[in-house]
C-alpha cells in the first residue's frame, strides 16, 4: 500500500502558504460518519493552523460520498469560496456498488473543479476495510483530512499567485 510508505499528516509546515485571507467550504459525507467526522476534524484544524479564519470556513453535510460533487458545485455557485474540500469514506462491500460510487464521486469532483476552475479537493477514502479507513482518518497512517486541507491551501495559493 502506498499510504504505508507515508503518513498523510506529515508535511513540511513551511511549504504551506499563509491562508489568512482564503475562504473554504468543507462538504462531509454522513455515510461512515465515524470516519468522516475524523477527516473533518483533521481538515478543520489544519486550515486553522495555517491562518484561515473560522468565519471563512463553511461546513455542510450530505448523505453520502456520491452527493459530494453536487454539494461542491452548489457552494461554488452560491457562495464566494476559494476552494471546496470534499470528505468521504467508501468501504468495499460484497457488491460492485463500491466501484460505482468511487468512480462517480471521483469523476464528479474532478468535473466540478474543471467546470468552475475552482479547486475541489478529493478527500475521499476508498478503502477495502474499516481498519484501513480508521488508519487513514487519524490512525497510524495519519489523517486524509489534513492532507486535503493542505492541498486546498496550496491550490488556492497557486491560482492566486498567477
Amino acid at each position: 500500500m502506498a499510504t504505508s510508505l507515508k503518513n498523510l499528516s506529515d508535511y513540511d509546515v513551511k511549504s504551506v502558504p499563509n491562508a489568512k485571507k482564503m475562504r473554504f467550504a468543507i462538504v462531509v459525507s454522513e455515510w461512515n460518519f465515524n470516519i468522516t467526522s475524523n477527516l473533518l476534524k483533521g481538515a478543520y484544524e489544519t486550515l486553522l493552523k495555517h491562518g484561515v479564519q473560522k468565519k471563512n470556513i463553511k461546513i455542510s453535510y450530505v448523505p453520502g460520498s456520491f452527493e459530494l460533487p453536487v454539494a461542491a458545485q452548489t457552494f461554488i455557485e452560491k457562495t464566494n469560496v476559494d476552494a471546496v474540500i470534499c470528505l468521504g469514506s467508501v468501504i468495499q462491500g460484497e457488491t460492485k456498488h463500491f466501484d460505482f460510487v468511487c468512480q462517480a464521486t471521483a469523476q464528479g469532483i474532478k468535473d466540478v473543479s474543471l467546470l468552475y476552475n475552482v479547486p475541489v479537493i478529493f478527500g475521499v477514502l476508498t478503502d477495502n476495510t474499516l481498519e484501513q479507513a480508521i488508519s487513514r482518518s487519524g490512525g497510524k497512517y495519519g489523517n486524509k483530512g489534513d492532507e486535503a486541507a493542505v492541498t486546498a491551501i496550496k491550490m488556492v495559493y497557486f491560482q492566486q499567485s498567477l
